[in-house]
C-alpha cells in the first residue's frame, strides 16, 4: 500500500506546487529555430542557440529576448554553447562544418576559433570548469570519442592527444540533443554518456586525461536509443535520462539515479512520460527533465518522476549557474520556469 501511495502523493505535490509554472515567451515571427542549448549565467543573463543560424540572449531574467542569424552560418545548427557573461559566448555546429565560433559583442559578430577539417566531425557538447578552462567533445573518429580544450576562455582550442581520447565500442556515440550529455563538475571533473549500440556513463578525474567507463544498465538496441542527459547535485547524487528520438513518445525505462558519484546506477520506481533530452537539478533533490513530449519532475533525486508539464516541443532546460533562474528552450519557443 506504501508503494502505491508514494507515486500519487508525489503527482499530488507536483500538481499543487508546480501547476502553471511555464512563462512561455513569444518569439518574432521571422525567428524560426529548434533551440537546443541554453546557457543561464544568473538571474538575468542567458543565452540558447539552435538551427537555421540563431542565437539568442535576455539580460533582464527572460522578460525579453534578442536574437542574431550568425552571419555565413544560416544553415548550421549550433547545440553547443557556452555563456560567460551578456557579451561572450561560445558556440559550435553540429555536423560539417565542424568548428566554434565566439563573440565578445553580444552576437553581434562572431569570430572562427576552432575547426576540424575532418567531414565526419560532430560537435555533441560543451562545457567548462571555470572561465577559463574547458572541453568539447564529439562522436567517435577512428573509434575514439573527439577532445578538444581551452585554457583561455574559449578563445584557442587544443585537440586532444589521441590516447586521451575516450574509446568507444562498436556502434557507440552520443546524442547532440540538448548539449547536455557532457557536464564539467569541480576539481576538474568531467563526465559523459553515450548511447546507440552501447550506453556508457565516462567519467575522468583529470580533465579528461584518463577515463573510466560504467556499463549502464539501459536498452541498446538500435543506434537511436540510450542516454541522453546527465546531471548531478552533488558529488554524490546524480540522474541519468533518455530513450529514443524515433519513438519520443514511448514510455519506457531510461531513467536512473545513482547515490554513489555514478559508479552504480538503479532504475527509476516510476518513469518519465517518453524520450527525455535533458536533465537539470534545481535544488539537491529536485530535478525537472524535459523532452519532445512535455517535462517531468522528481523530488527525491530521481527515484520517482511526475508529470510537470505537457507542453511539447522542449528540448533542453537549464538552471543559472549562480542564481535560480531556469530557462527551458525548444522548437521555436523559450520559457521562463518557476518551479
Amino acid at each position: 500500500m506504501k508503494k502505491m501511495l508514494l507515486p500519487l502523493l508525489l503527482i499530488l505535490l507536483s500538481q499543487q506546487v508546480f501547476s502553471q509554472t511555464l512563462f512561455r515567451k513569444t518569439l518574432p515571427q521571422d525567428v524560426k529555430s529548434s533551440f537546443r542549448a541554453v546557457s543561464v549565467i544568473d538571474d538575468r543573463r542567458a543565452w540558447v542557440s539552435g538551427s537555421n543560424g540563431y542565437t539568442g540572449r535576455t539580460t533582464d531574467g527572460g522578460e525579453n529576448w534578442s536574437f542574431t542569424r550568425v552571419k555565413g552560418y544560416e544553415k548550421c545548427d549550433f547545440r553547443s554553447l557556452y555563456a560567460f557573461d551578456s557579451k561572450t559566448a561560445i558556440i559550435a555546429t553540429a555536423g560539417s562544418p565542424a568548428c566554434i565560433l565566439r563573440t565578445t559583442n553580444g552576437g553581434k559578430s562572431w569570430k572562427k576559433v576552432f575547426s576540424v577539417a575532418d567531414t565526419m566531425a560532430f560537435f555533441d557538447g560543451v562545457d567548462f570548469w571555470n572561465d577559463k578552462e574547458g572541453v568539447i567533445y564529439g562522436d567517435p573518429l577512428d573509434k575514439h570519442l573527439f577532445l578538444a580544450t581551452t585554457t583561455d576562455g574559449g578563445k584557442t582550442w587544443k585537440e586532444a592527444a589521441y590516447e586521451n581520447r575516450p574509446s568507444t565500442l562498436d556502434g557507440e556515440a552520443s546524442f547532440a540533443a540538448s548539449g547536455t550529455a557532457i557536464r564539467c563538475f569541480h576539481d576538474h571533473k568531467v563526465m559523459i554518456v553515450t548511447g546507440g549500440l552501447a550506453t556508457r556513463l565516462l567519467i575522468s578525474l583529470n580533465a579528461g586525461e584518463s577515463w573510466r567507463k560504467v556499463s549502464l544498465p539501459l536498452r541498446h538496441e538500435t543506434a537511436s536509443e540510450g542516454a541522453y542527459s546527465v546531471a548531478f547535485s552533488n558529488d554524490t547524487t546524480g540522474i541519468i535520462v533518455g530513450g529514443d528520438y524515433k519513438k519520443d513518445n514511448m514510455i519506457s525505462d531510461f531513467c536512473l539515479y545513482t547515490y554513489d558519484g555514478g559508479f552504480g546506477w538503479v532504475h527509476s520506481y516510476t518513469l518519465t512520460g517518453g524520450l527525455r533530452e535533458c536533465v537539470e537539478f534545481i535544488d539537491q533533490k529536485t530535478a525537472i527533465a524535459v523532452g519532445p513530449s512535455g517535462m517531468d519532475i522528481t523530488v527525491n533525486g530521481g527515484v520517482e518522476w511526475s508529470p510537470f508539464s505537457e507542453e511539447k516541443g522542449f528540448h533542453v532546460l537549464r538552471k543559472a549557474r549562480n542564481g535560480s533562474l531556469v530557462i527551458a528552450a525548444g522548437n521555436n519557443k523559450i520559457a521562463v520556469v518557476k518551479p
